[in-house]
């Protein structure tokens, strides 16, 4: 029997529901934990950054008008996905240095359960932080909570596919689209994660996955004018250039320091809160007796 030449995987990033490489052809080798060549990663551009937020702001709409219970049922698929393929995610996870049976046992599972956690408020969050209010006047006073729109996400290094899928997940939850910037020393997990959000339902646009530097990114999440909030964990020089940004383009700015320890795994990073931090809220009053 002749042997027959490895077919390696060629990695790219998820944008409106398609795959792509870097609009500039540039890539970032990525190694394994021993330092052997692992994979080229897409080095994407801000015209990359631009081009997702076009295909988010295509997608929005249509994502917003989704039923509670039907974005439920995609993020319980997106779940069911990362089941099948949790082996997969796990050594992906590990290239960072973890063993393989530590990343499946906890980062894996714990991804796999926070999606679940958020196909369950999909169809509740709005009785918690909705509300009918009382008024000195003969009105029907009543607070209903809306998308914000396009939410910038930038992951930290620090648990790549935990953290992500914890920043993500509030956001589509409550009918927001993302743009979505992975781990810059680990960002093979989100090359799979991308594969599975092909595959689970969630409308192309609606989540969008690129891999690159930083100090080319960071900027134009801060002053795209289409993105209506940031949120994520940054260092303090990223962080300052992101608040100044959000403050000339008026953004909501939800930014963790990266160079504290934060334990992704904890309860508190998941919850009601967090959709809270990304919703706006309308309140209406309606004339009674007139």
């Amino acid at each position: 029997m002749s042997h027959r030449l490895l077919i390696t995987k060629t990695p790219k990033c998820y944008v409106g529901g398609a795959f792509i490489r870097s609009e500039s052809g540039r890539v970032m080798a990525l190694h394994d934990a021993s330092d052997g060549f692992f994979a080229n990663i897409p080095q994407c551009t801000r015209k990359d950054l631009r081009n997702a937020v076009e295909a988010a702001a295509r997608a929005g709409p249509g994502w917003a008008k989704r039923s509670a219970f039907n974005r439920g049922q995609i993020l319980y698929r997106l779940a069911e996905m990362m089941e099948a393929r949790a082996a997969e995610l796990a050594e992906a996870v590990a290239l960072g240095g973890a063993s393989q049976a530590q990343a499946a046992e906890r980062e894996v599972a714990a991804s796999i359960e926070r999606v679940v956690h958020y196909a369950g408020w999909t169809d509740k969050y709005e009785a918690i932080l909705g509300s009918v209010n009382p008024v000195a006047s003969a009105h029907f006073n009543f607070t209903v909570t809306e998308p914000m729109g396009i939410i910038g996400v930038i992951a930290p290094d620090d648990s790549p596919l935990l953290a992500l899928i914890s920043l993500i997940l509030p956001a589509i939850t409550s009918g927001n689209c993302v743009v979505a910037l992975a781990s810059n020393t680990q960002p093979y997990p989100s090359i799979l994660l991308g594969e599975m959000l092909a595959t689970c339902d969630l409308p192309g646009g609606v989540v969008n996955l690129l891999t690159g530097l930083r100090s080319e990114m960071v900027p134009t999440f801060a002053t795209h004018e289409h993105i209506r909030a940031l949120s994520g964990a940054v260092n303090a020089a990223d962080r300052k250039t992101l608040k100044m940004g959000a403050a000339e383009s008026v953004k909501r700015v939800r930014l963790l320091k990266a160079e504290e320890p934060i334990d992704w795994f904890d309860d508190k990073m998941q919850g009601v809160e967090e959709i809270r931090a990304l919703i706006e809220f309308k309140t209406t009053w309606h004339p009674v007796g007139a």
